[in-house]
């Protein structure tokens, strides 16, 4: 509001041509000065200036709403937007549907968790026809990290809607309605948001994913966050497409090791500092998002994905509509699936916390397993 032009403010002609002729043209132009310089620039009395200024403040300023009004308006938007529902059915329900139209959706974790299975397995959701349960549309898959398989897509279609994947053609049909843009750079990303825009306008695009954030600014976080964030533009950016365009849109988020400094921002996050600080460093100690808070104020759902013991684990950490909760999950050839769907409630710094411990060690005892076995074999 603060950008209205001055021209559109219905303001009186002689007070209007002044600030025109003064080369003041916007609302903030006006409101950045005092009114005795506004008295000085414009050669006009303090009544005149006064009355000018009430007049634009009143205009350029949001009016107030009720909690009332804000109540009806959001149970009218979600009347015509909706969610995409994720199929798991834990989650939905704590959600209230499934991952939200209009907001940003944020999956953070370490690699390998599952963040882009189930990214993929969104995409095909949203492509799905209506009476499968989808939303009938195109899904926009922007692969910043080239981890995005067809194969594993197609994979995981046959396995969850086996009727539909086996009809002749369907296959090809469904993985036609995912379109998957692989910028190799910052400026490709930048580049290939403006036509994200126009296919958002031209095309049934019903699902924008972008994995991962982390990747475009990669380096920029190793030394905690920098002091002015290098997708500020961005962040605003998809956050008004996703406005817009009132469709689900998800984002990942990759983990780094969190610096000294930033162990107790907040007093919720850690019991103590130096309890931390003196404490043993374990393998999964101190794991906080990568894009940092700037990032975490844009996003309305946070979901983290995380590793303990061996075992998977999923937390809506942040949500406006839920509670913190946790959910354990496998990864199977129909991707994610949740092992309970009764989630439980967490409280304190677990919320925050994120862990990868056990993971790789799984992994190495599995292969070795492999190993021993395909030895035997081979005697």
């Amino acid at each position: 509001m603060a950008n209205k032009l001055l021209s559109e403010m219905g303001l009186p002609k002689s007070i209007a041509n002044v600030f025109t002729a003064r080369n003041l043209l916007t609302a903030k132009d006006v409101l950045s000065l005092t009114e005795f310089e506004l008295m000085e620039v414009l050669d006009v009395g303090l009544a005149e200036v006064t009355s000018a200024v009430a007049q634009v403040s009143e205009i350029a300023c949001p009016p107030y709403q009720t909690v009332l009004f804000l109540l009806e308006q959001r149970i009218k938007n979600e009347f015509y937007s909706g969610h995409l529902p994720t199929r798991l059915k834990g989650l939905d329900e704590v959600l209230c549907g499934g991952i939200p139209f209009g907001v940003l959706t944020e999956l953070v974790g370490p690699a390998g968790i599952g963040k882009t299975q189930f990214c993929m397995k969104l995409s095909l959701l949203a492509s799905l026809p209506a009476k499968f349960g989808g939303l009938d549309g195109r899904a926009i898959y922007v692969d910043v990290e080239s981890k995005f398989s067809s194969r594993r897509l197609i994979e995981i279609g046959v396995n969850s809607f086996p009727e539909l994947f086996h009809m002749e053609g369907m296959a090809q049909e469904m993985a036609g309605r995912i379109l998957v843009l692989k910028p190799a750079s910052l400026a490709e990303f930048t580049d290939s948001l403006q036509q994200i825009k126009v296919s958002l306008l031209q095309h049934e695009v019903k699902l924008l994913v972008i994995d991962s954030m982390t990747a475009l600014v990669s380096g920029e976080f190793e030394q905690g966050t920098p002091k002015q964030h290098p997708l500020g533009w961005h962040i605003s950016f998809i956050k008004s497409l996703a406005e817009f365009s009132q469709i689900p849109v998800v984002v990942t988020n990759q983990v780094r090791s969190q610096s000294r400094n930033e162990v107790s921002q907040y007093c919720f996050q850690a019991q103590s500092r130096d309890d931390i600080l003196e404490g043993p460093v374990t393998f999964d100690s101190h794991l906080v998002p990568a894009l940092g808070i700037h990032w975490a104020h844009a996003v309305t759902i946070r979901l983290v994905l995380e590793v303990k013991s061996g075992e998977r684990f999923m937390k809506v950490a942040k949500s406006p509509i839920s509670p913190p909760l946790v959910f354990p999950f496998k990864i199977t050839s129909s991707g994610i699936s949740l092992l309970t769907d009764a989630g439980v409630e967490m409280t304190g710094p677990q919320i925050n916390t994120i862990r990868n411990q056990g993971l790789f060690l799984t992994f190495l005892i599995r292969f070795n397993t492999f190993m021993g076995c395909f030895h035997v074999l081979c005697m």
